[in-house]
């Protein structure tokens, strides 16, 4: 379970989470959006203890974030940062098998197990046929999926992923949600996924997180989140619900008419 509890945090002289408190429950698979600047990428940072808030406390598994070390919130934790990139020359190979460090004693090599788990997590991405790709000889989609790779391979309850679709084609956001669907329904993981597209949000997370004005507008099942009120008050723009078949439900969106 990751909780915030009144939380507060800003920048310099913006504050862009203001008395934040929410809730995630181990296993669930939340969708976290909200308008540009609302402090979706803060609060992954903030779970992830890459930031401490001003105000509150951030809590995973029932103890605060600054009493872990490192080691401890790696194994715990894996975060895929929104705008992927690597420091160094490595091998998507070599960048996803970093994914097995928090593991590993200090000048202890890399097991079988560990190159096992790497080949499975490629495979799973659809990036083994990069495995000796350098960071530029990768689009930047494919450099994602390596990314996302290397957090699978990391094998932690959680995964706090910043739009890992945005760099996507069509077919490999569904393939990449298809497979975070499969992961958390069958490993129990819990993923906390910020994404703008509602249509994906709405087939593919059943639990949402809607941040507006530094604060949850709403906390809940995806389905009754997404309202026409919620959505034209967030994003203005305009949301007509749509059923087929009489089960799925898509969102019809349209920019928001102005007021005469």
């Amino acid at each position: 379970m990751i909780e915030l509890k009144n939380v507060t945090y800003g920048y310099t002289d913006k504050e862009v989470l203001h008395n934040v408190s929410v809730r995630f429950d181990t296993g669930g698979m939340y969708a976290i959006m909200g308008a540009n600047g609302c402090g979706k990428t803060t609060l992954l940072r903030l779970v992830a203890g890459l930031l401490s808030p001003h105000s509150g406390e951030v809590t995973v598994e029932g103890k605060s974030v600054k009493q872990y070390s490192a080691i401890q919130l790696a194994r715990r934790l894996a975060y895929v940062r929104q705008y992927p990139q690597t420091d160094f020359e490595f091998s998507a190979f070599e960048t996803v098998l970093m994914g097995r460090n928090p593991y590993q004693r200090r000048l202890q090599n890399e097991s079988q197990r560990d190159w096992d788990i790497v080949e499975q997590c490629m495979k799973q991405t659809n990036t083994w046929h990069l495995r000796l790709a350098k960071p530029n000889q990768m689009s930047g989609g494919e450099l994602q999926r390596v990314m996302l790779a290397r957090a699978l391979a990391q094998q932690t309850p959680v995964m706090l992923l910043d739009e890992p679709v945005s760099n996507l084609d069509i077919a490999h956001q569904f393939e990449i949600l298809e497979l975070l669907r499969t992961v958390n329904r069958e490993e129990q993981k819990t993923i906390l996924i910020v994404i703008h597209d509602l249509n994906m949000a709405l087939r593919y997370c059943p639990q949402l997180v809607l941040l507006h004005q530094g604060g949850i507008r709403y906390q809940g099942a995806t389905p009754q989140g997404l309202t026409t009120d919620n959505i034209r008050t967030v994003f203005n723009i305009q949301a007509n619900p749509i059923t087929i078949d009489g089960e799925a439900t898509v969102l019809r969106l349209e920019p928001q008419k102005a007021t005469p």
